[in-house]
């Protein structure tokens, strides 16, 4: 079965096994955990290459964890689905072992936009970043 029919018939799956398993995101080693209507939860495991100079986690690796969860939980409506936004904000420092989690869930969805919340959290539950999206959905 092509991408477009597994789109089309089981919009889950296609999220999921299509959309959470893109070449850059296993680069990465993301990994998705959970996926459902309008939502998806996903982690990743700070390496050491993942640290800028300061030990910390390089800002683009969580902004990447954002964008990844934040895309499989779009897709999970059946529509293809575009970023047209996204912000990001940190609170706190993920250094390399740290494992982060981040859950995708809508603020608002529309006919041709949707607002999602992309909560980051590490391993002890605190939150390391917040990031909003807006998307673009192919109708």
């Amino acid at each position: 079965m092509d991408k477009e029919a597994i789109r089309q018939s089981d919009p889950i799956r296609y999220a999921q096994e299509i959309i959470g398993r893109d070449p850059f995101s296993t680069l990465l080693g993301i990994q998705v955990e959970e996926v459902r209507e309008e939502y998806a939860r996903a982690s990743l495991t700070i390496r050491d290459d993942y640290c800028n100079a300061e030990a910390r986690s390089h800002g683009g690796v969580l902004f990447s964890l954002a964008d990844q969860t934040f895309s499989v939980a779009c897709h999970t409506r059946g529509h293809v689905t575009f970023a047209l936004e996204l912000k990001i904000n940190y609170f706190e420092a993920a250094r390399a072992g740290d494992v982060i989690t981040a859950v995708a869930a809508p603020l608002d969805i529309r006919k041709r936009v949707s607002l999602w919340n992309i909560e980051l959290t590490n391993q002890d539950k605190r939150k390391v970043a917040l990031a909003q999206a807006l998307a673009y959905h192919m109708i």
